[in-house]
């Protein structure tokens, strides 16, 4: 299958999202992702060919495509809601001003001068609301707009019927057509503003092309040239030159030179970072200081900053189980109200005798006033701030739904080396116990095959050019790596599980065997992360169980239990039992687990959550539904903040979306709200809900 990435705009609310999810549905295609508030639109296709005609579909349904990895085409202020409302604002004022108590324009009392009025007010609204209505008819899943145009076309036909037929100014609602369309037209152009502000961290993410870059080239003399390109011309392999003050136009490692370095837009940490040869430096942060050469290792377009907006994007168009209900009540909602506003009509004026004009209000009033918007915006608005604001911060969800399990997290595992340690090992007792001719060279040999931070400290203190052929080679998770050379012979370095049974051999951190043969032993120390226990005393304090589970040896995690106050330890686990140990915990506990090894992968992945550090394997990172990106385990008590609140606005937004329109439909049929009112509100109603959003931005942090 073709992964297939669309730019849409024209989507206005959740029910285009539907029109466009059920038009994919139709076409077969799979894994169909719509976003209505970043307009992104996901899917699988059996081949490329059928963008084209995907793309001519959605434009029949009144949606402009574009590809996403192009910008979308932005609006000239002609073709904006700005200028639209504008011009609505133009025609509208003696409406207004003719409702004031106490004014009384008699010029404007005439027919046909409200009629010239309004009419081009109502032509502009038929032209944005009316089309975008039909078009969600036709396809069968009705719009928002398709509410706004009932109302104001009721109320403008009602009005050309008293004028023309009736010939009396007791049918005369010009003004309520003309008002409806305006107010919404205020409250979209608010709202589409409000909606651009959640989505400053994620346009933050990015590299622009445009940004100039020093590149280095030599002629035929090997001297060196420098050429002024874009970033958005480099590719793997160009040679640049970077000076203090500038940003890095994409990801590199570092030939020549060193430099402090700015990562804020990538950590959220605002302390330069020391740099030098050989390191690696992320496109989009900024040298303070120094001057390095550099060469590109990925385009701008395949970088971290991109690769982070990507995956937030997709956690962004993905739906927590709160937002189903919503969709469910979104995709019936619009009939429903027409519904409501016809029955309305008719027990007001054959029921309860209500004089044909009231009543005709009431369902109008009904039809402007109800808004299936807001179910939709309650979660994309909260996900895209919540979301974003974890990125800014080094905190990466892979998924919208693992919000919602943060909410009850209970139990905190923890992996020992490398998480609640920092993996930083030091050699601090070595023996050979049966000296062997250039045993050192299979120490590297073995090791360089492993991830394990013990195996990187080893690495370290034993380098070397010598190439040692194996026949076999493999690493056993939990236990070390094992190989057998040409000459047929069994190497293996690891932990003491590999010793025979019964032997005497005091237990230390890693042993090198040749065949059954011990030949040499290390113990080495990991220091504890210095933040590591503030991080259980905070979770302590928020009744969240911890528990330690790892494959060290039992005194070692003692000892880390015991200095950090974690409640339990389990030593000596190896993959299988880990996940073991996770399955058990599950059904008591919602679990989150925190690890940075290929052992811990099984286990991160049959968490609740998994969350990794962003220097973990890549096997544990893709287990993980959250990364912290800093490396840092003070993002994991944020990373929990962070859930918790973003649920929290969800359902907020979600019981006041649901709970206005349980309210509002009602007192619009009784007879107590205009319609005038009516699109007043309605207008608003969504602006406050986004707005509530927004603060989250805003929330103080720990």
């Amino acid at each position: 299958m073709e992964n297939v990435q669309l730019q849409v705009e024209g989507m206005d609310c959740a029910n285009c999202a539907l029109t466009i999810r059920q038009y994919l549905q139709k076409q077969s295609f799979q894994n169909i992702k719509v976003n209505h508030v970043n307009g992104r639109v996901e899917f699988d296709a059996p081949t490329a060919e059928a963008v084209p005609t995907v793309s001519e579909g959605l434009q029949s349904l009144g949606y402009k495509v574009v590809p996403s990895t192009q910008k979308p085409a932005s609006k000239t202020f002609l073709h904006s809601t700005g200028f639209k409302l504008l011009l609505c604002c133009f025609f509208v004022w003696p409406f207004f001003l003719h409702m004031l108590p106490g004014v009384h324009m008699h010029w404007f009392m005439g027919n046909a001068v409200q009629f010239a009025f309004a009419t081009p007010i109502y032509v502009i609204g038929l032209f944005y609301f009316g089309k975008s209505a039909v078009y969600s008819l036709w396809k069968g899943v009705p719009n928002m707009d398709v509410l706004v145009t009932l109302g104001a076309t009721a109320a403008y036909a009602y009005s050309l019927y008293g004028w023309l037929v009736a010939n009396s100014t007791e049918y005369l609602f010009f003004e309520t057509s003309a008002t409806i369309i305006t107010l919404v037209f205020v409250g979209n152009y608010l709202e589409d503003r409000a909606i651009a502000k959640t989505q400053t961290a994620l346009q933050n993410l990015t590299i622009e092309a445009s940004l100039p870059a020093t590149m280095i080239a030599f002629d035929g003399n090997y001297t060196e040239q420098l050429f002024t390109v874009d970033a958005g011309t480099l590719r793997s392999g160009d040679l640049l030159l970077i000076n203090a003050g500038e940003t890095v136009p994409a990801d590199s490692k570092i030939i020549w030179g060193e430099a402090w370095v700015n990562e804020s837009i990538i950590t959220g940490e605002s302390l330069p970072v020391h740099k030098t040869q050989n390191e690696f430096i992320i496109g989009g942060s900024t040298l303070t200081s120094g001057s390095v050469k550099a060469y590109v290792q990925k385009a701008a377009a395949e970088g971290v900053l991109s690769n982070i907006k990507k995956m937030v994007e997709d956690a962004q168009t993905s739906k927590p189980p709160v937002q189903q209900l919503a969709d469910k009540i979104s995709a019936v909602f619009v009939p429903t109200v027409v519904g409501i506003a016809l029955v309305c009509f008719l027990v007001n004026y054959w029921v309860f005798a209500v004089p044909i004009t009231q009543s005709f209000l009431r369902a109008v009033a009904v039809l402007v006033i109800a808004c299936p918007c807001a179910m939709g915006l309650a979660t994309p608005a909260a996900v895209a701030v919540g979301l974003g604001r974890a990125a800014t911060n080094g905190i990466l969800f892979k998924n919208a739904s693992t919000l919602e399990l943060f909410k009850g997290i209970n139990c905190v595992v923890f992996d020992k080396t490398g998480t609640l340690t920092t993996g930083n090992f030091m050699i601090t007792q070595h023996a050979v116990v049966q000296p062997v001719e250039n045993w050192q060279q299979y120490v590297y040999a073995l090791e360089k095959h492993s991830t394990h931070p013990l195996a990187t400290c080893l690495l370290k203190e034993y380098k070397t050019n010598v190439y040692i052929k194996w026949k076999q080679i493999e690493e056993v998770k939990g236990w070390g790596v094992r190989g057998v050379d040409d000459k047929g012979i069994e190497w293996k370095i690891g932990s003491h599980k590999w010793l025979m049974e019964g032997a005497s051999v005091p237990l230390h951190s890693v042993y090198l065997w040749r065949n059954s043969e011990v030949i040499a032993w290390w113990d080495l120390a990991d220091e504890i992360r210095p933040e590591a226990k503030e991080v259980i005393k905070n979770l302590h304090a928020q009744q969240v169980k911890t528990v330690l589970l790892s494959g060290d040896a039992t005194s070692k995690c003692a000892e880390v239990a015991e200095a950090l106050g974690i409640q339990e330890f389990l030593a000596e686990q190896t993959p299988a039992s880990k996940l073991a140990v996770m399955e058990k915990l599950t059904a008591s506990y919602t679990v989150a687990m925190v690890g940075d090894g290929i052992n811990d992968a099984p286990a991160l992945a049959k968490a609740s959550v998994g969350i990794s550090l962003g220097n973990a394997t890549q096997l544990a990172i893709l287990s993980s539904q959250v990364i912290l990106m800093k490396n840092n385990l003070a993002q994991l008590p944020q990373a929990l903040w962070l859930g918790r609140h973003t649920y929290k606005t969800i359902q907020t937004n979600f019981i006041w979306a649901l709970g206005y329109n349980v309210v509002a439909i009602p007192i619009a049929a009784l007879g107590f709200l205009s319609p005038t009112i009516g699109a007043l509100v309605m207008g608003f109603s969504d602006v406050i809900l986004v707005l509530n959003s927004i603060l989250l931005k805003f929330k103080r942090m720990p």
